[in-house]
């Protein structure tokens, strides 16, 4: 299940899955989204409609879902916010806007579908390399980092409450991509990052634990 599969790193994903033979659930803002993927795919896809800030829509998809099972939750919506203003200067609704969709709504749906995810199933969050406090050394961007740090460090507490369900939990990153996000000068293109990702997505599979992970498969410092 793609939760912001809509566009971009989210549409690339829920493709690369499908490729795989997975069947895949994947939710868009728009209906017409992937209108082009269930063309091909057929009934191996399934669109749902869904903000991922709608929060009574969150709590009935959970319902709405029960008795399935899904063995892999990724949860990829997200928005950038102010780019280049520095936190002073943001605008607190703007930034209240950005800490929830990126934080609060990930963190939440997970909470409220973590029960259809087996045990050896995975459970995954769209972060970034711009999340590590270790490595922030340029600044920018930072509405965003600071949302997606608090993603990682929710991820990170909500995988020692479940502890004891098992499940694998990974903060991944997919690289500085070629997106309506990422701008035109970002070094990857989604051909480069996404089927790598997904294969780092199987990989950690079945690992249990927490982890913070890159397309490459080499382990970012939180």
């Amino acid at each position: 299940m793609l939760i912001g599969a809509s566009r971009g790193l989210g549409r690339a994903l829920a493709e690369e899955h499908l490729k795989r033979g997975w069947r895949v659930i994947a939710s868009v803002r728009s209906g017409s989204a992937l209108d082009a993927l269930s063309t091909t795919y057929g009934d191996q896809l399934e669109v749902i409609t869904l903000d991922a800030t709608d929060w009574p829509a969150i709590d009935a998809l959970g319902k709405d879902l029960k008795g399935r099972q899904i063995d892999l939750l990724l949860v990829n919506a997200g928005i950038s916010g102010p780019i280049t203003l520095p936190i002073g200067e943001v605008d607190p609704d703007v930034f209240g806007s950005v800490i929830m969709t990126n934080a609060l709504a990930p963190l939440r749906i997970i909470d409220r579908l973590a029960h259809l995810v087996p045990s050896e199933g995975t459970i995954a969050v769209m972060s970034s390399d711009l999340a590590s406090i270790s490595r922030n050394t340029v600044a920018t961007w930072e509405a965003y980092r600071m949302s997606k740090a608090a993603l990682n460090m929710g991820l990170r507490s909500l995988s020692i409450r479940r502890r004891a369900e098992g499940r694998t939990y990974l903060a991944l990153c997919p690289g500085w991509v070629r997106t309506d996000m990422g701008g035109p000068h970002a070094h990857l293109s989604i051909e480069e990052s996404i089927p790598r990702l997904t294969d780092v997505i199987a990989a950690r599979g079945g690992d249990n634990g927490v982890a913070y992970v890159n397309y490459q498969g080499q382990d970012v410092a939180w």
